[in-house]
């Protein structure tokens, strides 16, 4: 983009200097062939309107030309976008996942995005059948991508993971993440309707239990108000794309929905209730409870309060598991996890009353 800039100021001051030459050229040549009578004022009218009217289409051409040639460029980005080969494939052969029991493994993984460091680390980590495991830590200590890589979203660079004995690696990504469900701290829906989006992990759902999943979800209070311009109403209404005519925490309530309705064996909560006010998020979180019986949960949050409940609380730092344990252990333990812990229960304020 430096370069198209810099090329494109460098034509513009040149055609300026040359248009600006050419103009004081033909005024003055004009004006002394007038002068000896060679040519008559009309001519030297013309002469000037002309190379006048010259110049200004030398610009248009100049910023159409310009134009051509970043749009020229988009569509190279563009090309390479979407030809470049799949990083992420099914092995050869690859069988069906089958989850009778739920119990993941994360055995001496190692994954740092091609960089130098790694952001995770020779990382070891069991979550029994039916455990509610939640990752803790600072932003930026792998806990989003250890759920990234366990969706395989990426493939690990070095060790594996295993889903009731198999490895992920050698089933296919389809019935991966037919087992899996997940959400996110940003929740991007399609530019579909609300009922098409619910159903999305689902195609095949019945009504009754689309409108079960939405009322669990606390979703019923808005999806009939909605409106989109071609007035469709409530389930039929398209909510843009991304979800751009919801507000964060109406997404958020769709995306818990569709897990809800999609009743996975295996959980993934990536800041799930993170863009809710408080009262939304303590029904949800009542629902989730529910949601998450019998299931085999990774549970990750900035917010600690969300998980503060949950069966094993795992705390992360610079990739490492560096605690695990409940949540009155880790307090006791007086680690990362209760400097954490005091920052979000009044740390500040103490510290600013105190000053």
């Amino acid at each position: 983009m430096q370069r198209l800039l810099r090329s494109i100021v460098t034509m513009t001051v040149v055609l300026t200097v040359l248009n600006s030459l050419l103009i004081f050229c033909v005024a003055v040549l004009s004006l002394w062939l007038w002068s000896m009578g060679t040519i008559s004022v009309g001519a030297v009218a013309l002469a000037n309107g002309l190379f006048i009217r010259l110049n200004q289409l030398s610009g248009w051409i100049l910023r159409t030309v310009a134009a051509l040639f970043e749009n020229v460029g988009t569509v190279q980005n563009g090309i390479e976008t979407l030809s470049r080969p799949t990083s992420v494939v099914d092995a050869p052969g690859a069988g069906e996942l089958s989850v009778p029991k739920g119990e993941i493994r994360f055995e001496r993984i190692g994954f740092h995005y091609g960089k130098e460091g790694g952001v995770i680390d020779d990382l070891t980590l069991a979550v029994a059948a039916g455990e509610k495991a939640g990752v803790v830590g600072r932003s930026g200590e792998g806990k989003s991508t250890l759920a990234n890589l366990l969706l395989r979203f990426y493939d690990l660079e070095s060790g594996r993971i295993l889903i009731d004995g198999q490895h992920i690696s050698q089933v296919t990504q389809e019935s991966l993440r037919r087992h899996i469900g997940m959400v996110t701290q940003d929740t991007s829906l399609l530019h579909r309707s609300v009922h098409d989006n619910i159903v999305y992990g689902q195609p095949n759902a019945e009504d009754e239990d689309v409108l079960d999943a939405v009322q669990r979800a606390q979703a019923d209070t808005f999806i009939p108000e909605l409106r989109d311009r071609a007035g469709r109403t409530g389930y039929d209404a398209l909510v843009g794309e991304r979800g751009v005519k919801l507000s964060g925490g109406q997404r958020q309530r769709i995306a818990i929905a569709r897990v809800l309705l999609k009743n996975a064996p295996t959980l993934v909560l990536d800041e799930a209730t993170s863009v809710l006010d408080s009262e939304i998020e303590a029904a949800i979180q009542e629902q989730l409870n529910v949601l998450m019986e019998g299931k085999t949960v990774l549970a990750i949050a900035h917010r600690l309060s969300t998980i503060a409940v949950i069966d094993r609380l795992i705390v992360m730092d610079a990739g490492r598991i560096i605690e695990q344990g409940t949540h009155e252990q880790l307090l006791k333990a007086d680690g990362l996890y209760a400097s954490l812990w005091n920052r979000q229960s009044g740390g500040f304020l103490a510290q600013t009353a105190a000053a």
